[in-house]
């Protein structure tokens, strides 16, 4: 689904209670223990395909590509790699790619894509849709960084998409979110049709869309919050969102 870039808020600094960030998370996964192995979990889970997309335009094919992304989060919890994050050194998404194009270039001259993985633990990674995913990416001229950044973004918008269902879920809405969805960009149904479909006026479906956009902003908010140490860098963050997402 296609969101509209207006639904991004302006500068609401000390608003938002922020929960553990990215970079809490890259300190977790520092360690040895199942809290470690659960931390990269995560990262790997929100973070892999913009790098199986930077890898496929580098011309590595599918198959390469899935090698090395799994690859390279296998290496971060085997050989601690992860202990060279620092948040201090600016944004995870900027650490993340970085490494990547390391370890990518490590593996080209070690040409050990065969033996990663033997015998060690293995990360857990769902490509079953990847190349598919790629396949729809639209040709254009930007360079692997610039459609890298685009990737990150839509992964922004997407989990904070899934921070919303889940709420709703929980709070017994789920057929609510479902009709007002498509509120969120891309091309909106007529009010009035909407509300015949829930059994609402059309007027409650205003509000309810008033909030679920409200609610989308504050989930944006929470989870870019999580890829900068500082709060006070969201607005900043949430500006090079939009600027990746534009045409």
């Amino acid at each position: 689904m296609r969101r509209s870039t207006d639904l991004v808020p302006g500068s609401r600094r000390g608003t938002a209670e922020f929960t553990p960030t990215r970079w809490s998370l890259v300190v977790a996964a520092k360690g040895e223990d199942t809290a470690a192995h659960q931390a990269l979990s995560i990262l790997c889970e929100s973070y892999w395909y913009p790098l199986y997309a930077y890898a496929r335009r580098q011309r590595h094919n599918s198959a390469d590509a899935e090698d090395l992304v799994q690859g390279f989060f296998t290496r971060l919890l085997e050989k601690r790699d992860i202990a060279a994050a620092d948040p201090v050194r600016g944004k995870f998404r900027a650490f993340l790619l970085t490494a990547f194009k390391h370890y990518m270039a490590n593996a080209r001259k070690a040409a050990n894509a065969d033996k990663r993985g033997g015998g060690q633990p293995h990360v857990s990674i769902d490509f079953d849709s990847a190349d598919q995913r790629f396949g729809m990416e639209p040709a254009d001229t930007h360079t692997p960084e610039r459609a890298f950044a685009r990737n990150w973004a839509r992964a922004m918008l997407d989990q904070s998409l899934d921070r919303v269902r889940d709420d709703y879920q929980a709070r017994g809405r789920g057929r609510l979110l479902e009709e007002l969805e498509p509120y969120l960009g891309g091309e909106e149904p007529p009010y009035a049709q909407t509300a015949e479909a829930l059994g609402m006026t059309e007027g409650a479906v205003r509000v309810a869309v008033h909030r679920l956009r409200r609610a989308f902003r504050e989930a944006l908010r929470l989870e870019v919050g999580q890829t900068v140490e500082d709060p006070q860098d969201v607005d900043g963050e949430l500006g090079n969102l939009m600027e990746a997402l534009a045409p």
